[in-house]
């Protein structure tokens, strides 16, 4: 089991094997409103987050608060429908249980999705980005006081890893899908940003911005499993639109997605596979 010095993952992880009776190879992350995903899994197992002792409970709309196990396109997965957030109260040692709880586990890499809003030129709600990096604005680290898993100081120039980013290119080629691209900003929350936020993030670089994944994203670093991500645009940033921002409307276009979103990650999964068992650590 890959996270080490501590005893209490190790026992919730027995815990969630005996149950799903399956050896994961991948791990997704499905952010809000992406949830139905985990429908397309075959030979499924779900277990309910709340049965799991020491488990968050999400309290968002779109996130189910399940994991469910079995199989994409033969590839053996972990899926987590629904994941819980910095601004929801908890502590990001608990935000970032999935990851740890995945990893220890063994899977071989990590996919994690979510909404976001769109920062680029040319973003449109509705579009699909490739994460290429990530600025974290957080105000703070999962890893702060913590001496699970590996380094103390990992690396994070290949938190996406480029292997992996690669074998999702290559599945939204093959499914004829657009992929834009882009950095990653992620906020606290649970507010939206400012209009003058939004102009400092674009200066900054960042090509859309959420209240997620980028703590999961160095926790996986942490713990040397390769990670990539996507993320939905679901709406333009503030001032970007002529309307305020809505969570309702977060819900509604990654619903409107949900097929194209579904057919890239269904093809992606035995890409990532792939990828992942030739990256030597």
């Amino acid at each position: 089991m890959r996270d080490t010095r501590d005893p209490g993952i190790q026992s919730v992880a027995r815990f969630v094997a005996d149950k799903i009776q399956l050896e994961p190879e991948i791990a997704l992350v499905l952010g809000s409103g992406l949830g139905s995903f985990a429908e397309d899994v075959e030979d499924k197992v779900v277990l309910p987050t709340n049965e799991i002792e020491g488990y968050p409970v999400s309290t968002v709309e779109g996130h189910a608060g399940k994991i469910v196990a079995g199989k994409v396109d033969g590839i053996k997965v972990l899926v987590f429908q629904g994941r819980v957030h910095y601004y929801e109260g908890y502590p990001m040692a608990q935000v970032v249980f999935p990851v740890r709880l995945a990893a220890t586990l063994g899977v071989k890499a990590l996919i994690v999705t979510n909404a976001s809003g769109g920062l680029g030129d040319d973003f449109q709600p509705g579009d699909l980005m490739l994460i290429t990096d990530h600025i974290n604005l957080m105000g703070t680290n999962p890893l702060i006081g913590q001496t699970w898993g590996f380094d103390r100081f990992p690396d994070m120039s290949r938190a996406y890893h480029p292997e992996l980013r690669a074998a999702i290119e290559q599945a939204a080629l093959a499914q004829k899908i657009v992929l834009k691209h882009g950095i990653l900003g992620g906020w606290s929350g649970p507010t939206y940003e400012t209009v003058a936020e939004v102009r400092m993030l674009k200066q900054l670089g960042v090509s859309a911005a959420c209240m997620s994944t980028i703590p999961e994203v160095i926790t996986a670093a942490r713990l040397k499993l390769p990670a990539c991500g996507v993320s939905c645009i679901t709406n333009l940033a503030s001032g970007l639109s002529d309307k305020p921002l809505a969570h309702e409307e977060v819900t509604e276009v990654a619903a409107l997605v949900e097929g194209k979103f579904h057919s890239l990650i269904r093809a992606a999964v035995p890409e990532v596979a792939n990828a992942a068992a030739k990256i030597v650590l």
